[in-house]
């Protein structure tokens, strides 16, 4: 079981990168113009595209999550200032890639408007549903995996520091939950009410409800958070193997990197790390980075479950 469950971790980490780098050279193209070029889908990381990617290279999605994931395995317990600051830094890079709804947000934060405003802020301006908050969820599952009431409230407050609408915040509760629940081992066919426990909002819940019986024709994924949410679920319920749901979910093109990365890690969990494709595992370019990572929010579980920060305020 110890084997297993690290597995697991660090299937859940490499394969949301895998997802991203497999589809960050298709960004923004239409799924007949990737399956025009690729008949077969897309398998190999190809580099290109409008970010000019080398091969194995990944985005904003994964660079994200390394963030959030290095502030939960380096504070005692969440520590939003911390993950503030991470984003900040990560910010101020220059990173090829930032999504509008979270530029707008950390552009907020670095002006001096705290973590539990700037969200707010950007969702008053009506730009608030992105997808932005699925795509680097996964070390909450991770850190908070068996401490329920813990994971729902840090997906809500690592979400809601960008993106603070409902659907986006309780979206990153459902991700997370069907994360942990995988990572677990739980049967995949009672995934989705695993992922609805206790979710509020009742556009996610339908949208979860409704991710396996759509037709392929009728999967968006575009940056809406629901259709990334849909979509990825739909990857993963459709295929048998970790590399066939990633290949799937990027192959739905337009926003093709988070729709892998987030179906990504949602088969990373399931799957294990075990099926990631060795030409993948070798050209990936923060491998190392995510291996050592997982390991170390696993230490962190296992020391102790803790409690998410709270505002004051509330």
């Amino acid at each position: 079981m110890v084997e297993a469950i690290a597995d697991r971790y660090a299937g859940c980490l490499l394969g949301l990168a895998c997802g991203d780098a497999l589809g960050g050279p298709v960004e923004f193209v239409s799924r007949e113009e990737i399956e025009r070029r690729y008949p077969r889908g897309l398998r190999t990381f190809v580099g290109g595209g409008w970010l000019n990617l080398a091969p194995g290279e990944i985005t904003d999605d994964t660079q994200m999550t390394l963030a959030l994931a290095q502030s939960l395995v380096e504070s005692e317990d969440l520590d939003m200032d911390d993950v503030a600051a991470r984003f900040l830094a990560w910010y101020r890079s220059m990173p090829k890639d930032i999504g509008g709804t979270t530029r707008a947000a950390l552009g907020l934060l670095e002006s001096g408007v705290p973590w539990n405003v700037a969200g707010e802020r950007v969702a008053q301006g009506g730009r608030a549903a992105g997808n932005g908050t699925v795509m680097r969820c996964a070390p909450v599952a991770l850190r908070y995996r068996g401490d329920g009431e813990t994971l729902r409230r840090a997906s809500i407050d690592t979400a809601r520091i960008t993106h603070a609408d409902p659907r986006c915040t309780w979206g990153a509760v459902a991700v997370n939950q069907a994360m942990a629940w995988l990572l677990d081992d739980g049967p995949i066919e009672s995934l989705i009410e695993a992922a609805m426990e206790g979710v509020e909002d009742a556009e996610v819940r339908t949208c979860l409800r409704n991710a396996l019986g759509r037709r392929r024709g009728d999967v968006r994924s575009g940056g809406f958070v629901l259709d990334t949410i849909g979509a990825a679920f739909w990857c993963l319920l459709r295929n048998e193997t970790l590399e066939e749901a990633i290949v799937a979910a990027v192959g739905l093109g337009d926003d093709a990197d988070t729709t892998g990365a987030v179906a990504g890690a949602l088969a990373g969990a399931h799957f294990g790390v075990g099926q990631i494709p060795g030409p993948w595992l070798g050209l990936l370019r923060p491998r190392a980075e995510l291996e050592k990572v997982s390991t170390r929010l696993l230490e962190r579980n296992r020391a102790g479950k803790g409690t998410a920060s709270r505002d004051v305020d509330e």
